[in-house]
């Protein structure tokens, strides 16, 4: 990612994937985070028999939202810079980050 302007948009991207459309959008924007949130993991679960033993859900959980966070971020910014600004991270901090992550690789189809 340079420090250009960004066409990055996660719901372009799932729009692409097919994952998504403008009926599911219109839906999900009328649910909380909270309750989005909340249908997933009761949709995770009923292969499992309602049960997620052995996965650390409460601990995971921050790694999942910071992903989201990046998602996000990788779609409203103009830069490296600016996401740093938004999620409120310094600069260096901000690129070890996205590297965890791999969230450009989403982007980039890799």
């Amino acid at each position: 990612m340079s420090s250009k302007k960004n066409n990055y948009s996660f719901i372009s991207l799932m729009k692409s994937k097919r994952k998504i459309n403008e009926n599911f959008l219109n839906s999900l924007s009328t649910l909380s985070l909270e309750e989005i949130i909340a249908l997933k993991l009761e949709l995770s679960v009923k292969n499992v028999n309602n049960k997620l033993y052995n996965f650390p859900l409460w601990s995971a959980f921050p790694n999942i939202t910071r992903d989201a966070l990046l998602r996000y971020a990788m779609s409203a910014c103009q830069s490296k810079r600016d996401m740093a600004k938004f999620l409120g991270i310094p600069i260096n901090k901000f690129n070890d980050i996205l590297k965890k992550y791999k969230t450009e690789r989403l982007f980039n189809n890799e």
